[in-house]
């Protein structure tokens, strides 16, 4: 065991280095061998192809655009009048019901006038009576058998007579309730048999065929603002039916309290579809571009704090940045960067860049375009 030990550390350090290199070297041959020099060669040689990525694009168009600012409140009826009662007394007749259609002047109820009528008849009869006496007098007086002062007299008691029959007159008219405007009956406040005094409200009348919206518009966008501007309502009640109501007045002063300006807009209701409370929905066109170059909305990116599309030039896409205007219903303004003549990709250009192969389609089921 001891010489075994011996002989081992005899064996020199070198020629233990080179048993393993040579061993090495033999493994690294086989393994190359295996593999095939020539085949990876061949690899190494091929060409990649690249794939075209399928977008679908669309052409700009020509078309007017508005500038539009949208906000929302309730509708109101700019005409409102409360009918209240002139004189004392008892309801006998109600002439009409909420709902009815109304013109200034006509009789809505009648009130117990008999003393009134009776009242009046007795002014009349002393305004008669007088009347005669003072005829009388005038040919007294121009015969010099009246004095002055006593034709005087007789002629101011007949004008205070006259006055007292025509307050009567006027008190006995006021048992009949009529319209003071114009519109339809919005409310009745009385009962027949029903005792009322003097003031008392009896019914509402509100014309319906014009009514009023009064807009609360950020400070920022008063320069925006000109009466004569149209806007568009819609409401709730009747979602796929819009409204044209038109700018009266803009206030040229800041409310302090919100920042707000005010616009008061006027929105035609001929038809009477629309009812005085209803929230409405306004969009207002402020500023009109004519003959616009519009490309889709959803055509652009940003990208780098720029507006950006890609459009299609012989199946590759080229990245071009724009300067943007209007936006109106899915469509944008294109002020610069386009003549109108390119195919924009509207659809898989997130994935796009500049000089990207693509297979671009129309989405109307066109024939496919590379």
């Amino acid at each position: 065991m001891a010489n075994n030990d011996v002989g081992i550390q005899l064996v020199p350090k070198m020629t233990l280095n080179k048993l393993i290199i040579t061993l090495a070297a033999a493994a690294l041959g086989a393994s190359l061998s295996g593999c095939g020099i020539g085949e990876a060669k061949t690899n190494a040689d091929e060409t990649v192809v690249a794939t075209p990525l399928p977008v679908e694009v669309a052409m700009p168009r020509r078309a007017e655009i508005f500038a539009t600012y949208r906000t929302t409140t309730n509708i109101a009826s700019d005409v409102d009048a409360a009918v209240t009662a002139r004189v004392a007394g008892e309801i006998t007749e109600i002439l009409v019901e909420e709902g009815d259609q109304v013109q200034k002047g006509q009789i809505l109820a009648r009130l117990d006038g008999e003393r009134l009528r009776l009242e009046m008849q007795q002014a009349k009869a002393n305004l008669d009576k007088t009347n005669r006496e003072y005829e009388r007098f005038i040919n007294l007086h121009d015969r010099g058998l009246v004095s002055s002062a006593a034709f005087d007299s007789m002629k101011y008691d007949l004008d205070s007579l006259q006055a007292n029959y025509e307050l009567k007159k006027l008190n006995y008219d006021y048992t009949y309730i009529r319209a003071p405007i114009s519109g339809v009956i919005s409310a009745r406040d009385i009962k027949v048999g029903q005792q009322i005094n003097a003031g008392n409200s009896t019914f509402r009348v509100t014309d319906t065929s014009e009514l009023v919206a009064y807009l609360h518009i950020p400070q920022r966008e008063l320069g925006k603002f000109t009466s004569g501007i149209v806007a568009d309502v819609r409401v709730d009640a009747m979602p796929d039916m819009a409204f044209q109501a038109t700018v009266a007045r803009v206030s040229p002063t800041i409310d302090a309290r919100n920042g707000t300006f005010r616009i008061t807009a006027y929105v035609n209701n001929t038809d009477g579809l629309l009812a005085p409370g209803m929230f409405g929905r306004f969009e207002i066109a402020y500023e009109k571009h004519a003959d616009a170059l519009l490309i889709p909305a959803v055509a652009i990116l940003q990208e780098d704090n720029q507006s950006v599309v890609y459009v299609v030039d012989n199946g590759a896409a080229v990245r071009r940045a724009i300067e943007t205007g209007i936006e109106e219903n899915g469509s944008v303004e294109v002020l610069s960067g386009l003549d109108g003549s390119e195919s924009i990709v509207v659809t898989g250009q997130g994935g796009l860049r500049d000089g990207s192969l693509v297979l671009a389609s129309l989405p109307a089921k066109t024939p496919v375009t590379g």
